[in-house]
């Protein structure tokens, strides 16, 4: 669902999940009542202007009368379009199209923070809208029976739009059917019809251990998945029109083969797609080069041809040129976890068998300090003791285990035990994000809740965060203040996006001025997220999970009071911001040295707002200095301070998001002329000038000098002009 308003010659479109995209225009002019616009759309829009103005992205034209293709330079130079009709693909926030007759320019301004479409004279434009946030298409009954999840799971595939490369763009993939629990297989006649047939087989044992393991590979390769009628132990991939059988490895081998060849048949679909009509200029692209692949011909080939291809390409030779896997999901093999896959298969998630150990010794204060951001800022433990938030009362104890993890960047938990280093993730929290997907509303509600006042240091510093970006997106900030019982339920149960709680909590609820709450007394949780920065929380915010809530923060013990404020601060901007909950609290966390106290409950790879440019970036520094580059661990206080002159920084952009799998992004700095899949770090040396301007235009993360800062509160220090 579209929404849309025009105010202060600025078009403001929302869709179902607050994404908001703003279309400001000179004269603009907007009506509802468009032609159509032989795209795929949500809702279209009749504009007229002299220009219009979007955020920064990346931009297409397109001939309505040839097949002539124009993609703007992502380093600054003009796109000029003589006289004719056009559809040109703006990729915002919310997918974009225009339709026009006539001439044009496009052109990002100076900052790159945004692109503008002019026009000679006041134009006539068609603007088409599409939402990045698709609900499931049906919903498939299954039994209790291997061979029927093996049926439904060959018709999530569905929701795709193309059995081609393109498939590797989100916004082609859409959400599969929903998978329900009953007597007998049952199929929506629509999702059966749109079930592609490509002829690819999946022979899997007939066990829910095997089934989830591959059925992301089965997902993205889309195909046909039976089990075994014999006693085969591994699975079979089998390509009948090219005569191949390929026999994978019998578990737990099997999770290695199917990571590594989803791995290298989505990347080299992303090489491939680039050959099709929304090729850009990618710096993996060489590579299909080097592989004696012609990438024209594999667009242009059956899946089963092209798969074959890519059997033939040796992982190891790819390997150094591959991003990392964005999520890995631990599910226990149980048919009850079987709801939950629709969902992670939406999010293209790896799956894997969980296996845990005992936390030994010192082991969890080790692993702290290993994810600790070294340097001369950052927080730590050796000043005076500080309070800590259990000031009284008794802290709920969690034993936490030691996850076996495998490979992805991002780690989700859907099974029994509390590991770190993951998020703790339930049924429950994929279903309530549909809930709140289908609510509409006209800002992002945010709550502050500071129940005692002497961790008002926390409110002094997350409150301008929150005030300030709700300048720049709708967000509706409002702090209360010793809350009692009665108050808290209340803000619980009514609709807010996020509540950031600052008190006590104890084993038996949250401290409030009456006494205690007890999520369990709440008759339903319609609070989308949290971050309850109290000792001892865990459990009180899975609570909130199972009876509403999508996801939040969380801690497993008693937490020092500097530390909270520290963590909550920093959370607070990078989830308002554009950050996952996952990847926020993973950051913010390290700026303490008991970083692994801090936990994620629910689906961490949700987000509250949308980044500034589309996709939440980090950036790290590092001086390239004669006596920076001999100094092992912490930089000492003397030397950190002379780095600020060092005239050439080793700068690394890491730009990603879980749930944009497959989608590019280009680093603007003067030299680049290339994109980087997502998931692929960019490695640059810049001069300090340099390094303020890349800075000064993007909105990101960064980690320098031993701790982690905002771009906007940093790219002076290298500004060599003031």
């Amino acid at each position: 669902m579209i929404e849309w308003e025009l105010g202060d010659q600025t078009l403001r479109v929302t869709d179902v999940d607050n994404a908001e995209l703003s279309v400001r225009g000179g004269d603009l002019a907007v009506s509802g009542d468009a032609p159509d616009l032989s795209r795929a759309v949500d809702d279209t829009v009749l504009a007229t202007a002299t220009h219009l103005e979007f955020p920064h992205s990346v931009v297409y034209a397109f001939s309505a009368e040839s097949d002539d293709r124009y993609e703007l330079n992502p380093t600054g130079e003009p796109l000029t379009l003589g006289p004719g009709e056009y559809v040109v693909d703006v990729d915002t926030e919310i997918k974009t199209y225009l339709r026009f007759s006539g001439r044009a320019t496009i052109e990002k301004t100076a900052g790159f923070e945004s692109v503008v479409v002019s026009f000679p004279e006041r134009t006539e434009v068609v603007l088409g809208f599409r939402s990045r946030h698709e609900l499931p298409a049906g919903t498939i009954t299954v039994p209790d029976d291997p061979s029927k999840v093996a049926e439904a799971i060959s018709h999530l595939a569905a929701s795709h739009k193309t059995d081609g490369p393109d498939r590797t763009y989100p916004t082609l993939r859409g959400h599969p059917s929903l998978l329900e629990h009953g007597d007998e297989l049952e199929i929506p006649d629509k999702v059966a019809a749109d079930a592609p047939e490509t002829g690819i087989e999946l022979v899997v044992p007939p066990c829910y251990e095997s089934l989830y393991v591959t059925a992301p590979l089965a997902y993205y390769l889309q195909a046909r998945v039976r089990t075994a009628d014999g006693g085969e132990d591994a699975p079979i991939l089998r390509l009948p029109d090219q005569g191949i059988e390929r026999h994978l490895s019998p578990m737990p081998t099997l999770e290695r083969d199917v990571e590594r060849l989803l791995r290298k048949a989505f990347f080299l679909d992303c090489l491939v797609r680039n050959a099709g009509p929304y090729g850009t200029r990618l710096a993996e692209e060489t590579l299909l080069e080097e592989l004696n692949c012609s990438a024209a011909a594999l667009y242009d080939a059956t899946p089963q041809q092209r798969l074959a291809t890519y059997l033939d390409v040796p992982f190891t030779a790819i390997e150094h040129r591959i991003p990392e896997w964005h999520l890995s999901t631990y599910v226990a093999p149980e048919f009850d976890r079987l709801e939950a896959l629709p969902f992670l298969l939406d999010r293209m998630s790896l799956i894997y068998r969980p296996r845990t150990s005992t936390l030994e010794g010192k082991e969890l204060i080790e692993r702290s300090l290993e994810d600790f951001y070294r340097g001369p800022n950052a927080t730590d433990d050796f000043g005076p003791a500080t309070p800590d938030r259990a000031s009284a009362g008794e802290v709920a104890s969690v034993d936490v285990v030691k996850p076996e993890l495998r490979h992805g960047r991002v780690h989700g938990w859907l099974a029994d035990g509390v590991p770190i280093d993951v998020f703790k993730s339930a049924p429950e929290a994929y279903y309530n994000r549909l809930d709140y997907l289908e609510r509409s509303s006209d800002a992002t509600s945010i709550r502050v809740v500071l129940n005692d006042p002497e961790m008002a240091s926390e409110y002094d510093e997350v409150a301008p965060i929150y005030r300030q970006r709700s300048e720049e997106l709708p967000i509706d900030v409002t702090v209360e203040e010793s809350v009692s019982q009665a108050d808290l339920a209340r803000i619980f149960e009514n609709d807010h996006d996020f509540v950031h709680y600052i008190g006590h909590c104890e084993t038996d609820g949250f401290r409030c001025s009456d006494g205690y709450l007890s999520v369990s007394n709440l008759d339903r949780c319609n609070t989308q997220t949290f971050f309850l920065n109290a000792c001892g929380s865990f459990y009180e915010g899975k609570r909130l999970i199972e009876n509403g809530s999508v996801a939040g923060a969380v801690t497993f013990s008693q937490v020092l009071n500097d530390h909270a404020v520290t963590v909550g601060s920093t959370f607070a901007k990078l989830l308002v911001h554009g950050f996952s909950i996952e990847r926020a609290m993973g950051l913010a966390r390290r700026r303490i040295m008991m970083g692994k106290d801090y936990a994620v409950v629910g689906d961490g790879t949700h987000s509250l707002t949308q980044a500034e440019h589309r996709f939440p970036t980090t950036i790290t520094i590092n001086p390239l200095d004669d006596t920076s580059s001999d100094l092992p661990g912490p930089i000492p206080s003397g030397v950190a301070d002379d780095l600020d002159s060092a005239d050439r920084y080793h700068v690394t952009v890491d730009c990603y998001m879980t749930r944009a799998t497959g989608a590019h992004y280009y680093p603007h700095t003067e030299d680049n002329e290339y994109a980087y899949l997502c998931g692929n770090e960019t490695n640059m040396t810049l001069s300090g000038s340099e390094l303020a301007t890349l800075l000064k235009e993007m909105e990101a993360s960064v980690i320098y000098d031993g701790d982690l800062y905002w771009s906007e509160e940093l790219w002076s220090r290298f500004d060599r002009t003031r």
